[in-house]
């Protein structure tokens, strides 16, 4: 049973995890493609109308790579999770299904006319199609952290008496306290991310001195953006899903920030430290006293419950996974704010453009961004561990016993395999892309 659930959540992690490589950039990038036709619109610049189709053209590969990854991972609620599906599909089948029915024909459609028509509907009508591709998008977004939201912090429900969880009430399931914090901070997460893509790209065009005037726009563009979300990523998004966790899953909390033994006259918050899971604490620590009670409190003093307080089967399984996962972001997301704040400043003094060193860094910090948001999303679901409905439903109760670990290994490697050609075909579509140049768009 242990080899079953390991393979189980083994094989979900990496599939999820390969797939949210793709709707990270695409719900950032769609805000960025309506602000560029926008431009256009008021400004009959074509470079504006060539920024934005191009931009859609690098949209719609992440949009196709995100249905192939993503259709395999409904199965697999059919497959290796049957039991979870079995009795909270009543309630996490209406959010997922509004997700398909919803955002997923609304981005798929209107995506679709926004590429190819232009010329049919004239550009007010091809401007409200690339709205409407956000729109599904963001929506998409909505739909599925309001099924993860459930999961984290469960409302609106009742259990009947064979176990299966039935929805009592709609609202609540939409005005979960958990919902608008993670959508915001999942959101603005994703702009971080197509902010340092749209800026790299520009970077790229500049110090390969092609397509100049599309690199300087494309530079600012991203540098702007990434500035606004990276400093929102932290506060109040952030810190809103912060205090969620403290309130919600007071367990997690104290595993993500290392807490191991309760502070009575106030938390100091961890700067660097390992977790030491033989002596329960944290080797080589570095940390600030107090400041951890007064960013979850506002008070210097409060008290935050460390993990001494909780039983052993309470606890997150993997502590020092969901520990340097919690760190990573924040540490990521503060570099960040740094980078943009530097490359914004040298924008404003108008040396941005001729200055390598940050144009270069600016390429090369592409990756990092993908890494914050999937070690996010890390946090989010080790933090909830053992659980699958927090509190309610454990994770071994969710599994199918009917597929055998050896079944699931072999389709895992099988993925492996095929999302790495699909990776492969991703990165080449994408450098063609980007090597032919805005330029090369049709009007």
């Amino acid at each position: 049973m242990e080899d079953m659930l390991f393979y189980d959540r083994l094989q979900f992690a990496f599939t999820i995890t390969f797939h949210y490589i793709f709707p990270q950039l695409t719900m950032g990038l769609s805000l960025i493609i309506v602000f560029y036709k926008g431009l256009y619109l008021r400004n009959k610049l074509e470079k504006y109308n060539d920024a934005a189709k191009f931009f859609m053209k690098i949209f719609a590969i992440n949009f196709t790579m995100g249905v192939v990854t993503g259709i395999p991972m409904e199965f697999q609620f059919g497959t290796n999770w049957a039991k979870f599906s079995e009795l909270t599909g009543g309630i996490i089948g209406q959010t997922l299904a509004m997700e398909g029915m919803f955002s997923f024909f609304l981005e798929s459609s209107f995506l679709a006319l926004f590429i190819f028509g232009e010329k049919l509907m004239g550009q007010k009508l091809h401007f409200l199609t690339g709205f409407l591709v956000f729109l599904g998008s963001w929506a998409s977004g909505w739909f599925i952290l309001a099924t993860n939201a459930w999961m984290q912090h469960p409302v609106g429900y009742e259990i009947l008496e064979n176990g299966v969880f039935v929805l009592t009430s709609f609202s609540e399931l939409f005005t979960n306290p958990w919902l608008l914090p993670a959508f915001l901070h999942n959101q603005v997460a994703s702009v971080v991310t197509s902010s340092f893509v749209v800026a790299s790209i520009g970077a790229f065009y500049i110090l390969s001195k092609r397509d100049v005037e599309f690199g300087k726009l494309f530079l600012k563009t991203g540098v702007i953006f990434g500035l606004v979300s990276s400093m929102l990523i932290a506060f109040p998004t952030g810190d809103l899903n912060a205090k969620n966790v403290a309130k919600y899953q007071p367990a997690a909390f104290a595993a993500m920030e290392g807490i191991f033994e309760t502070e009575h006259a106030g938390a100091e918050i961890v700067l660097i430290g390992q977790p030491n899971m033989v002596e329960k604490k944290l080797d080589n620590k570095i940390a600030v006293p107090n400041v951890l009670s007064f960013l979850t409190y506002q008070d210097w003093d409060r008290q935050i419950v460390g993990m001494d307080q909780f039983k052993e089967e309470e606890l997150p399984d993997n502590i020092p996974a969901l520990y340097y996962a919690y760190h990573m972001m924040v540490g990521l997301g503060t570099i960040f704010i740094g980078v943009m704040s530097l490359a914004a400043f040298l924008l404003w003094r108008k040396k941005l453009f001729v200055t390598k060193k940050i144009l270069w860094l600016i390429m090369f910090l592409v990756p990092f961004p993908y890494i914050a948001n999937i070690t996010g999303w890390y946090v989010a679901e080790l933090g909830r561990q053992p659980y699958l409905v927090y509190g309610l439903l454990k994770t071994s109760e969710g599994i199918s016993p009917t597929v055998s670990s050896g079944n699931t290994l072999f389709t895992l490697l099988g993925f492996a395999g095929l999302y790495l050609i699909l990776g492969a075909l991703f990165l080449l579509l994408v450098g063609k892309t980007i090597y032919q140049g805005p330029k090369h768009q049709t009007h």
